[in-house]
Formats: structure tokens, sequence, C-alpha cells
């Protein structure tokens, strides 16, 4: 075989991104065999849509820095819909991530969507009634969506480190802004795999609760069913 027909890792580094395949392989049939997930279908492959993604972005409403927020990053996959809808409702703009960020980002103002807010919360509503905004401005807090996330804060995405990379760019912009990733209660693993540069979450919020990461899940006050 030809020298480049195959990405290359050094011999560590290709264990370590074995195992975080599996660990999303895993997490990906556990949702659907266990009825969770939600279209789209098969989740494999996508930051996976599940049943109480709903609650699990209502949760975020017992965050302070949800409550003070005016501008909010999200990512612009299916289970953070209900974030970004949720965020426009309350009156905070949205900053949407395109996807692959081959647009940049598409900013949403509630005060110009008037009764299109559930539309423009969708991917393709976003960029009828969004910004387009070609460099990431301050934010107030950041919702990122995960295939798998530990009591750590380490998270997984679905492999090709744009979520990483979308909160590492509203690091750099806004130092300090706290990270929050929406999740089912079975993508809460005991430990996930991940590099020592890999970005990492500070809350998670699930369809079960509200949670602070650290040493271990503190949980939170929050809204919810």
């Amino acid at each position: 075989m030809r020298a480049g027909c195959l990405r290359w890792y050094p011999l560590r580094a290709r264990g370590l991104e074995e195992e975080k395949r599996r660990v999303r392989e895993d997490v990906w049939r556990t949702l659907e065999e266990r009825g969770v997930a939600l279209p789209p279908l098969p989740c494999r492959g996508r930051i996976p849509n599940f049943k109480g993604a709903d609650v699990a972005a209502l949760r975020l409403r017992g965050l302070k820095e949800y409550v003070e927020a005016e501008l909010v990053l999200v990512n612009p996959d299916s289970p953070q819909l209900h974030v970004r809808r949720m965020a426009l409702l309350d009156g905070k703009r949205v900053i949407m991530a395109t996807p692959r960020l081959r647009h940049g980002f598409l900013l949403l103002d509630p005060a110009r969507l008037g009764g299109a807010i559930d539309e423009a919360s969708t991917i393709s509503g976003a960029f009828k009634h969004g910004i387009r905004q070609a460099q990431l401005p301050s934010v107030d807090l950041v919702v990122e969506g995960s295939v798998a996330v530990d009591p750590a804060g380490r998270r997984l995405g679905k492999g090709g480190g744009y979520g990483d990379l979308e909160i590492r760019m509203a690091r750099e912009v806004s130092p300090g802004v706290k990270v929050a990733t929406t999740v089912h209660s079975l993508q809460v693993l005991p430990s996930v795999p991940a590099w020592e540069g890999d970005e990492r979450v500070d809350y998670i919020a699930t369809e079960q609760g509200l949670f602070e990461v650290g040493a271990g899940l503190r949980r939170l006050n929050s809204p919810g069913r």
C-alpha cells in the first residue's frame, strides 16, 4: 500500500485514537439498543439526539452563567436545538457554529426574529435568519454537544475535532468562559479517553440533573421534570 493511504499516528496516539473510536461506537450502540436515540438515525457518526434533550436543555437555567448570559455559543447539532430555542425565547442572542465551521458562525438575535424563533433554532432556519460572522465574538457561555463525557469534564465529540475547536476559539476570545454540555445520562461514563490538550467542559446537563464537574459530579439545583 502506498505511503499516505492511511492516516498515520505514532503507536501511543494510535492506541488512544482507537480507544476513543471504541467508546464512541459503544455509546452510539447503547443509545440505539436502549431506545433512547432519536432522529436523525442511525446516530452513529453524529452528536446523538436523545429522549430528554429538551429537559437537559431546561436544566441549564439552573446555571448562574446561563441566567446572566447575553450571548451564548451553541453547536449546530440536533439535540442542542432545544438549547438554541430556549436561549432565544429567554431573550438571549445565540451564535451558532456552522457545520464543520465551513461558513463561520451565524448570529441569531431574538429582537429581530419576531415569530420565527422555532424556525431559526434549526440549522436551515439559522442560515435563513442568522447574520453571518466570520470571527467569533466574545461570548458569555458555551454549550457544546458530546458523544461521551466523564465526571472530570473530559468529552468526546464525533471525531472531527470541530467541537474542540469551537471551545478553544471561545476560550481564546473569552478567557474564563464556562462550557456546558447537554447529553443523556447514558453518555456520562466513568472515564473518557482524552489527550492532555483536549478541551474539557465545566457542567453536564442531562435529563436527570445538572452537574458541575471536578473530582466527581456535584449536583446543582436546576429546573426540569
